[in-house]
This record gives structure tokens, sequence and C-alpha cells, in this order.
């Protein structure tokens, strides 16, 4: 995500970046996404037909 994203993201939901899930940078999925630690990814799941957002900060792991 972008940084304009990403600030648009934690005042909708009125977090700071530090409160999102982590997801470690060796994970498969950040792999893909080419992610960085301090990044925030988008992850979109597929739960009963349904497609919905996941956010993870990206950490050290």
């Amino acid at each position: 995500m972008t940084e304009k994203e990403v600030k648009e993201l934690l005042e909708e939901l009125d977090l700071k970046l530090n409160n999102l899930p982590k997801i470690f940078e060796n994970d498969p999925q950040v792999k893909i996404l080419n992610g960085k630690i301090g990044q925030v990814v988008k992850i979109d799941r597929i739960e009963n037909g349904v497609k919905l957002p996941y956010y993870r900060l990206i950490v050290e792991g």
C-alpha cells in the first residue's frame, strides 16, 4: 500500500500503525508481494464467497 493509502486507512479505522496486526517479513505472502519491514500490506481473502480485506504491518521475523 502507498503511504497515502496507509494514512487514510489508519484515519478511517482510528488506529495507529503499531495497532495493526503483524505479519513477518519471511511470510510467503510478504515474499510474493516483495514487502519490506515497516510497510503495510493488504491481503484479500475470500470467506463464504465474500472478498474481505485484511491489513498487516510487516515486521522482522
